[in-house]
């Protein structure tokens, strides 16, 4: 299958389960709306789709894929709707709509994202089709790549290396935390719904460590060379922010060669692997190419 068609297939799949998952819920409609207006509010559905994709190409399917890749959005928007509150990357912009914080407030905001990411992992305890062990494991992985260790960790170091002039060496650290651990869960949780062996989750995590790397660096070139409109947030944001950045460390040409060395090695770390492993091949494509 093709990876426009798996999109087109499974994007609405998606989209209708986050749906369901918060109008199942009995809770203040102020809450409700504003975890919904950002679950709603599109995106790329990177972080599902992989968790899917991989699935697929291990030749599993799985009852319970779909709320474990609901759970995974829940986790990003979560970090979304923090991200743009003034205290942090002060934003108005996000998926080309006014952010979380505009139409609801700062509190109804913050307590949006904690009724998100609290709510995951209860998704994830509740799975009727899933082992025990695999559901700790799951729950486990998401709290460390979501937490101090993982995404919250990389946005501390990011927010203290704001107006500092990071080494490289620093700022790959940022992303691999900030970006790359909730993207390498998506990716793992799908080899763990896929029963997949413990060689084909290690080749899975350094495709993962990669592709994030490749993410962050497209993300940090598009800041660059994209518009607000292309994007869909505010374009400039790192440089007025005074972050460092792969073109500002490295130039844009040679953060561009840095992308491409990333997506190469994502793309390596698959290619022992059973199958042609098509859609994280197309998956790797979409992202180094992506305009938004």
């Amino acid at each position: 299958m093709k990876l426009n068609d798996f999109r087109s297939y499974y994007e609405p799949l998606i989209q209708q389960e986050l749906l369901d998952q918060i109008s199942s819920l009995t809770i203040p409609d102020s809450l409700k709306e504003s975890m919904n207006y950002s679950l709603q509010a599109g995106g790329k559905r990177i972080r599902p789709i992989l968790l899917l994709a991989v699935m697929h190409e291990l030749g599993h399917n799985h009852p319970d894929a779909l709320k474990v890749a609901a759970a995974v959005e829940m986790i990003h928007t979560y970090s979304l709707i923090h991200d743009d509150l003034p205290s942090m990357d002060d934003d108005d912009l996000r998926r080309g709509m006014p952010t979380n914080h505009k139409v609801f407030g700062e509190a109804v905001a913050i307590l949006a994202g904690d009724a998100l990411v609290t709510y995951s992992f209860g998704l994830i305890a509740r799975l009727e089709n899933v082992s025990s062990d695999d559901k700790v494991q799951l729950i486990d992985l998401m709290s460390v790549s979501a937490g101090a260790e993982g995404m919250v960790g990389g946005q501390i170091l990011d927010i203290e290396g704001e107006e500092k002039k990071l080494e490289l060496q620093e700022l790959e650290q940022v992303h691999r935390l900030k970006t790359g651990a909730l993207l390498t869960f998506s990716i793992l949780a799908g080899a763990i719904l896929a029963q997949a062996k413990p060689e084909t989750i290690m080749s899975l995590t350094r495709f993962g460590e990669h592709l994030g790397l490749a993410f962050q660096i497209q993300d940090d070139i598009l800041d660059v060379t994209g518009t607000s409109e292309e994007l869909g947030k505010t374009a400039g944001k790192d440089e007025n922010s005074e972050k460092s950045t792969y073109p500002g460390i490295l130039t844009l040409p040679r953060a561009k060669e840095k992308l491409d060395y990333h997506a190469s090695e994502a793309l390596a770390a698959i290619e022992g692997l059973d199958g042609e492993m098509a859609l994280l091949k197309e998956l790797t494509a979409m992202i180094v190419k992506r305009k938004n």
